[in-house]
């Protein structure tokens, strides 16, 4: 039987274990009520303000209330779950399980969670088209094609970053 100690010695392991590790205790401490009102719901109204600001470029007559976008032809609310915070919850914990450096590591925290926090701006906007001009196509592209696009950046921007981390902290050999 291998035990945790023999795990721990390799790097693919304890990457795994500290990223688990990480992520259960993320979800655990979103799921707190006191963390849900001070900071999960705050957090998701500031998502739908901007979201709320950038339609109103296109919707005159939309109106943010809380967490909720309404026009006379659509509304829409935003959930957690619908916030980006779960894919940066993934993203934050691979970060911080990866063996990198400091500045690595708050560099692809900062601009990974902007860049998120844009996908998922992109994908609030276009669901409010969708729900607008396809209103049948609603569901299937909130649950299927919109959740998987913001999951697959977030991993697919943490694969970049960790390539671009290793390349940087990668020891220089030179042949002979």
């Amino acid at each position: 039987m291998v035990t945790l100690r023999q795990l721990w010695t390799k790097p693919e392991s304890r990457f795994l274990i500290v990223f688990l590790a990480l992520l259960i205790g993320g979800f655990f401490v979103i799921a707190l009520q006191p963390v849900n009102d001070a900071v999960v719901v705050p957090f998701t109204t500031g998502v739908a303000t901007v979201s709320g600001a950038v339609l109103q470029l296109f919707e005159d007559d939309l109106t943010v209330v809380g967490c909720d976008l309404r026009s006379p032809r659509f509304a829409v609310t935003i959930y957690n779950g619908c916030n980006g915070l779960i894919t940066s919850l993934i993203f934050v914990a691979g970060v911080l399980a990866f063996p990198a450096g400091i500045r690595a590591k708050a560099i692809g925290i900062v601009v990974g969670l902007v860049a998120i926090q844009l996908v998922n701006l992109v994908r609030i906007v276009a669901l409010f088209y969708t729900g607008v001009y396809l209103p049948d196509l609603f569901d299937e592209s909130h649950l299927v094609i919109w959740q998987s696009i913001v999951i697959l950046f977030g991993v697919a921007l943490w694969i970049t970053w960790a390539r671009l981390a290793t390349r940087t902290v990668a020891p220089h050999h030179h042949g002979t």
